[in-house]
């Protein structure tokens, strides 16, 4: 199945910083570029950090009160996170506020891995390295979500000719699909109970599918298989696809 790449949705003109570029030049390329984050490279294009308004703004939280008792200034800044605070409010440069190490993905990783990168790193924007590691773009949340904007007839060739077609070896009416807003229905009649879980399992990982609704039914239910034997069988569908790619 086609997964679109990161290359493809990435902005490859990337405002970035060095290591020594000062404060009021990291603000001022932020505000510029109406941006809100941006990262930070060596000599080499290299991204060694990340620097978002975050970081910024811990210059202005981490001054200090002059009202505040020093006593209870002191106890807060015992903690391991209170002094990373602390450093980032003493920084003039973008090497000294910037949070490392940075979070990235390549230009030819999919956008689902992007997404999923994202995800469970909670970032907005990933920097996209190339295969020297070098930085060629930057990715953020709305360009991954430009995949769920491929029109429903796009998805629904893609559900035929690659699930049904090629991975399933069924002819192309065999098993009729709709999809409406995304959402990918399959109504139709299919050999073993196997082959449907595999239908709606591809499925599901086409670009810009929403979810699968089922209407499916079989004449073998091959789930009395050894556990073995069901996985080569699904294993021996999935190769049989790759090999005719």
């Amino acid at each position: 199945m086609r997964h679109d790449k990161v290359g493809s949705v990435m902005t490859t003109d990337v405002v970035r910083a060095g290591y020594g570029t000062p404060f009021k030049e990291v603000a001022r390329l932020l505000a510029t570029h109406r941006i809100s984050g941006l990262p930070v490279v060596d000599e080499d294009d290299k991204v060694i950090g990340v620097l978002s308004e975050t970081d910024l703004m811990m210059h202005q939280a981490t001054t200090p009160d002059p009202y505040e008792p020093k006593h209870r200034t002191r106890l807060a800044e015992l903690t391991p996170g209170a002094r990373r605070q602390a450093a980032k409010g003493r920084a003039r440069t973008a090497g000294r506020l910037m949070t490392a190490p940075p979070v990235t993905v390549h230009a030819d990783d999919t956008i689902v891995q992007a997404a999923r990168t994202m995800a469970q790193k909670h970032v907005e924007r990933l920097p996209v390295l190339d295969e020297e590691d070098r930085l060629v773009g930057i990715v953020t949340r709305r360009d991954l979500l430009q995949v769920f904007l491929r029109p429903d007839t796009e998805i629904r060739d893609e559900v035929i000719e690659e699930v049904l077609v090629r991975a399933l070896w069924l002819p192309p009416r065999g098993v009729e699909v709709s999809v409406t807003e995304g959402v990918v229905t399959l109504t139709g009649h299919m050999e073993r109970k196997s082959e449907t879980e595999i239908a709606v399992s591809m499925t599901r990982r086409i670009d810009g599918v929403v979810d699968v609704v089922a209407h499916l039914t079989y004449r073998l239910d091959d789930a009395h298989l050894r556990t073995e034997e069901q996985s080569r069988a699904m294993q021996g569908v999935a190769d049989d696809w790759l090999r005719r790619m």
